[in-house]
């Protein structure tokens, strides 16, 4: 892996951070956190126009076929405005779908995304919200040619702005290797569907959504039958590693504005930057910042090579989930108290840090699974079990 950005790579950065430095001031951050949808249309359909929402996607439905790596730039930079768009759930649910759906769910789902015409999400967790196969009962039953849904799905990101949504659901008993697990293609607007906002840290949308004798026809199943754990688990890895980058974006932001306050703001004569507690706080928060990014960008790439990246997905959340919160919290303790303040816009990076800091797998979720790799070295971690027989990546 090639620690430094081509030269392309960075020309991306650049004209990503240009465009939302212009588009996505943070009175539009606080104005959407009070609309019920949670996303301007105007910059949704700009940032289609500038591929972002096709970019890992494939050419023949209308992507760029660009690596997982840029489109982790792109969230980085999202991260680093604290743009509220749903690209992360959408790029989730568009990713699987271009990996394990069928062709005519591709050809169907996949070129709206690229063109901001479909917005996406995903629904696995429950109330357990472990990602493990046996916290899913929400329930598919065959009926005829359909398939009938029961249960309810916690934490579904923008589901008020999605079309339609990638539905984890048991259809068989749970078993050691997660089987047992099924992946449906659902159209939100499906009757039987209810959804209820949650409130959240970051002011985004979530929602709690109930299935009630839902009906979905047979083609909606993304690929086979009580075989959806690894289709899951490859999704998942790639959520976890593109919410990753996101707390980058946000966290490096944070610590660039403590820096600079440091710099002016004034105690006993001198700037406070000149104190040495200070000094080695910022220093600590670019060292924790820089380790962050590197361990999301080596999962990216690595999944970009066709290699099992779970370990690494989990090595980098388990590190941004403290480390990135450790980054913001000095933050906060260098600005004082005006970084407590509404009125001044610290808070609105704070809070977002460490709510994501908080989904997708805690620090001990993802040690476990780190753990139960190297102790079962032959075999590969799926949703944090070992799948026997398995090679490792």
């Amino acid at each position: 892996m090639d620690l430094l950005l081509t030269q392309d790579e960075e020309m991306l950065r650049h004209a990503a951070r240009a465009f939302l430095s212009a588009e996505c001031p943070t009175s539009l951050v606080r104005e959407m956190e009070k609309d019920p949808k949670g996303y301007p249309d105007g910059l949704w359909r700009k940032t289609a126009e500038l591929g972002w929402q096709g970019m890992a996607l494939p050419g023949k439905y209308g992507g760029l076929d660009l690596p997982l790596v840029q489109l982790g730039l792109i969230l980085e930079e999202v991260g680093r405005a604290i743009a509220p768009l749903p690209l992360h759930s959408t790029m989730v649910a568009a990713l699987a779908i271009a990996s394990d759906g069928s062709a005519a769910q591709r050809e169907a789902v996949l070129p709206g995304v690229a063109t901001g015409k479909k917005i996406l999400t995903w629904a696995f967790a429950e109330h357990d919200p472990r990602l493990l196969p046996e916290t899913v009962h929400t329930h598919a039953v065959s009926d005829g040619g359909d398939f009938v849904i029961n249960g309810t799905k916690l934490f579904v990101d923008n589901f008020v702005a999605a079309d339609l949504c990638l539905v984890a659901c048991r259809t068989a008993p749970a078993s050691d290797g997660g089987a047992g697990l099924s992946l449906f293609l659902v159209d939100t607007g499906s009757a039987g569907i209810s959804e209820k906002p949650l409130i959240t840290l970051a002011k985004d949308r979530q929602s709690e959504v109930e299935f009630r004798n839902v009906r979905v026809p047979g083609p909606s199943l993304v690929g086979g039958l009580n075989q959806g754990a690894p289709i899951v688990e490859r999704m998942l890895d790639r959520a976890t590693a593109l919410l990753c980058a996101q707390m980058v974006g946000a966290t490096r932001k944070d610590a660039e504005m403590a820096v600079e306050y440091s710099k002016y703001r004034e105690a006993f004569g001198q700037p406070i930057g000149a104190f040495q507690s200070i000094q080695h706080a910022c220093a600590d928060m670019l060292v924790w910042t820089d380790a962050a990014s590197l361990l999301t960008y080596e999962a990216l790439w690595k999944m970009d090579q066709g290699l099992w990246a779970g370990v690494e997905v989990s090595q980098a959340k388990a590190f941004c989930n403290e480390k990135c919160q450790a980054v913001v919290r000095l933050s906060q303790t260098i600005h004082g108290g005006i970084g407590f303040m509404m009125e001044f816009d610290l808070h609105l990076w704070f809070r977002r840090v460490s709510a994501w800091a908080m989904r997708l797998g805690t620090t001990f979720e993802h040690r476990a699974r780190i753990s139960r790799a190297l102790l079962d070295h032959p075999g590969r971690v799926v949703l944090g079990r070992p799948l026997p027989g398995s090679a490792h990546g």
